[in-house]
């Protein structure tokens, strides 16, 4: 049996009945998956089969015999045919492509490495893959130095005052503000007991500590 190229990257558009009946083929890059596709060649016995089958539709009788019979040679003609018109096919997108010796993929033009005779997954372009390396090396150095930088800033933050993140009295979200702000309610500095002294949580009415009324 012959070997089959382009078996995994190409995607059959042929139709087999119909007065659209015919054969075409999109054959796929396997590095970037841009296609080329054959030129359409027409089936004529199944677009004979199709036209056949409209005019028995609409007149019936006899037409109709004749229609199941040029169908059935349609039918049995399609395979042969098909697989003819395949290896065609293949044999156009021989001229679009290129087989890679190293990893035997095919691949277009805009991924071939000309200089190296190799896809450019295998011997990627050098200046290519300079400019790649120095873009990742710089994006890595500034995102090293920005967390840097967000250490330092994070270290002048205060972090032991509590914060209500949501509002006790509208239930938005406050995001550490002093004041909600949907309704202004009084978030940060908690009032202290005048009493005994603790810090009242927001919106309390009475001291949890020793019971005193808050505000009184």
């Amino acid at each position: 049996m012959a070997e089959i190229e382009f078996s995994n990257n190409y995607n059959d558009l042929s139709v087999a009945q119909g007065v659209d009946a015919g054969f075409q083929f999109d054959f796929f890059c396997q590095r970037c998956s841009d296609a080329w596709r054959s030129e359409f060649v027409p089936y004529r016995s199944g677009q004979a089969s199709g036209w056949v089958g409209k005019a028995a539709g609409m007149f019936g009788g006899v037409l109709g015999s004749v229609g199941s019979a040029v169908d059935g040679l349609a039918r049995a003609g399609y395979g042969t045919t098909h697989d003819e018109e395949f290896a065609k096919a293949i044999e156009q997108a021989k001229q679009h492509f290129h087989r890679c010796a190293r990893c035997h993929s095919h691949v277009c033009d805009k991924c071939w490495n000309t200089a190296k005779g190799l896809c450019l997954n295998c011997a990627p372009d050098v200046d290519t893959e300079i400019e790649a390396a120095r873009s990742q090396g710089e994006a890595s150095a500034a995102a090293q130095v920005a967390n840097e930088e967000g250490q330092a800033r994070g270290q002048k933050r205060e972090v032991a005052a509590d914060r209500q993140l949501v509002c006790p009295q509208c239930k938005a979200e406050t995001h550490g503000a002093k004041f909600c702000p949907e309704c202004g309610y009084k978030l940060a500095n908690p009032d202290a007991c005048s009493a005994c002294g603790a810090q009242l949580p927001p919106g309390s009415k009475f001291c949890p500590e020793c019971g005193h009324k808050a505000g009184a």
